[in-house]
């Protein structure tokens, strides 16, 4: 949600900006813009595409070693060029690019009108602007001086870059909430708000935390915390090479990273699983593991796709480890006072690490003295830093908006930290632990063989593009394939979906079942294979379209349903991580066949930061 990038050196600051904000693309965004620094600051902005920028600024001369762009996803103000960053304060002495949302930017408004500021904007971010100017003017400080006086007063979420005409060689980045990367060159420093845009250009990164203010010149950065505490920086190795932020010959980075898949999953189970399969190491719990296995209860917070890998492991820890388990949307987790207990386990889960609501969550898991642990991907983010512990995914960036490697490599994750949790407190027998291991060892390869079967999903996807609705069905484990496929569907192709438990279709979907309504079923064989097809003669007696995702080799639903995706048989707990595969490429097929475009899906972004 919203991309920052900036740069201060001796290069050009305007292709590594725009090259930059391309990077940052797949955050979701609607208006982007630039500020070149030159002796004087040249602003150009722009609604719509990173594109539409460049055509805008093909005249004009857009030389200068300092700069700092951003893609704005529309909060306060709709999508124009007036409300696209950066802004600029009244007198011109400051101008910003922010991420976030300012909660008491009204207040603040009301204020400064009272002493003769401004507004071109209906944007929080010009709000912002002019309360440096007025703290800049007013108290005769630093330009440092008055940001931080500035972020002392503001409530909310906030990633900024700042310059100040009167300073005019440096850059002034802070965050709180919204996240801040630093990448250090020679000579040379560069920002963004994740590594995506740093990564072709240094290896060396600072991560800001929150409430750190950081004083960047060409040769020399300060970080400091508002109240003025100079600190010592952290600086790290990004783990992340310039060609898996490429497409690398796929279409779209969503088909290429359904691609991906075996092995993202390979990947994270990989120095994990023991080479005997024998055994499951998860080293970023050793320290924590007997409160783990003592839990009184497990709380599983998510948003999202993150939310439908926590239902799985839901299922995967109660069955094998006989926790207790509770899975919590975190945005109403943190605000319906929920009673958490010291001996509780929190696990929250997000694919980026940075979701607002979930480390809102955390927040609060931590006030009340229960063990949080976290299931991140990305490396250096907030999420691994205010947990107690956790496990990291190994998927990879994951560009596209909507997630698909992330998903299977938390279940993944899930179902390592239910085995290892099971053996430990004795609740599975070794016949069985290793039987798991062994069929976890094995999903990379059976994902191969059905994303083999891609020309056969797009045939289905073209017979029904033009659906207006879509009804998905599952049982057990796989209801939350059922509520992600839906998911999948709705983010990328625009088409109503829902997914509902197989055996609540009687409770009011039914009604909505007629020819035109496609039903896709999840029906591989486990223990619920004969209530599945009861429920597929349910549908088809209303003359639904069926199209079943089913063991290979089974007969009876493929004498029933309308179409079939096979995938290759698993153990019931882990059959997630195979049936999902032909669903994210049906919904992928009838996107692209729709015309959406399928990385950047309309009014969403990648990372929901703000709440």
């Amino acid at each position: 949600m919203c991309g920052i990038v900036g740069y201060i050196g001796l290069k050009q600051a305007y292709p590594i900006l725009i090259n930059g904000l391309k990077r940052l693309e797949y955050r979701g965004y609607d208006s982007a813009g630039i500020a070149i620094i030159n002796g004087d600051t040249h602003i150009f902005k722009k609604q719509g595409k990173v594109s539409d920028l460049v055509q805008y600024t093909v005249d004009v001369d857009v030389t200068g070693t300092i700069g700092f762009g951003h893609t704005r996803w529309a909060t306060h103000g709709e999508p124009n060029d007036v409300n696209a960053h950066p802004h600029t304060s009244t007198n011109g002495i400051f101008t910003l690019i922010h991420n976030g949302i300012i909660e008491n930017y009204s207040t603040l408004k009301t204020k400064l009108l009272a002493n003769g500021y401004t507004f071109k904007s209906e944007t929080d971010t010009e709000v912002l602007v002019n309360l440096i100017e007025y703290n800049y003017l007013k108290g005769k400080v630093s330009a440092e001086m008055a940001v931080r006086l500035a972020l002392s007063k503001v409530i909310g979420a906030y990633g900024i870059v700042v310059s100040c005409t009167k300073e005019p060689d440096q850059l002034i980045a802070a965050r709180k909430g919204s996240p801040l990367v630093i990448g250090i060159g020679n000579d040379e420093y560069f920002i963004a708000s994740d590594a995506t845009p740093i990564v072709e250009h240094t290896k060396s990164v600072i991560y800001l935390n929150n409430d750190n203010v950081a004083i960047i010149k060409r040769n020399e950065l300060i970080i400091k915390t508002i109240e003025d505490v100079e600190l010592t920086p952290k600086i790290q190795e990004l783990q992340l090479n310039i060609g898996e932020i490429e497409k690398n010959g796929f279409e779209h980075f969503m088909l290429k990273e359904i691609f991906e898949q075996p092995r993202s999953i390979q990947d994270t189970f990989r120095g994990r699983i023991s080479a005997d399969l024998k055994s499951i190491h998860l080293g970023g719990l050793w320290e924590v593991m007997d409160k783990i296995v003592n839990a009184r209860r497990i709380i599983i917070i998510g948003c999202g796709t993150s939310w439908h890998a926590g239902l799985v492991g839901e299922y995967l820890i109660e069955e094998y480890a006989r926790i207790p388990v509770e899975v919590e949307y975190a945005s109403e987790f943190r605000y319906r006072n929920p009673v958490i207990y010291p001996d509780d386990v929190i696990i929250a889960i997000s694919q980026s690490g940075e979701t607002a609501d979930t480390l809102a969550a955390i927040s609060l898991a931590k006030e009340n003295k229960a063990l949080v642990l976290g299931i991140c991907n990305v490396v250096g983010s907030s999420i691994p830093r205010e947990t107690h512990a956790g496990v990291y995914t190994h998927a990879g960036p994951e560009i596209g908006v909507a997630s698909t490697k992330a998903f299977t490599a938390q279940v993944t994750v899930l179902a390592m930290m239910a085995l290892l949790l099971s053996k430990k407190r004795n609740t599975i027998s070794n016949e069985i632990y290793y039987k798991l291991i062994k069929e976890l060892s094995n999903i990379p390869g059976k994902i191969e063989e059905a994303l083999k079967l891609n020309s056969e999903y797009k045939k289905i996807a073209e017979l029904y593009k033009d659906a207006t609705n879509f009804l998905y069905l599952g049982r057990g484990y796989l209801f939350p394939v059922a509520l992600e496929g839906a998911l999948k569907l709705k983010e990328i192709s625009y088409i109503h979906a829902e997914g509902y438990p197989a055996a609540e279709m009687k409770h009011g979907p039914i009604a909505l079942i007629d020819k035109n309504m496609p039903v896709v079923v999840i029906a591989t064989k486990d223990r619920s294979y004969e209530k599945i097809v009861s429920n597929i003669q349910e549908v088809k007696a209303r003359n639904g379209i069926v199209i079943a995702v089913v063991t290979q080799g089974d007969t009876v639903i493929r004498n029933m349903a309308d179409h079939v995706l096979e995938v290759p048989g698993t153990e019931s707990s882990l059959a997630a991580l195979l049936t999902i595969v032909p669903l994210q490429l049906l919904s992928y097929h009838i996107a692209v066949l729709r015309g959406c475009d399928v990385d950047q899906p309309r009014n969403l972004a990648k990372s929901v930061t703000v709440e």
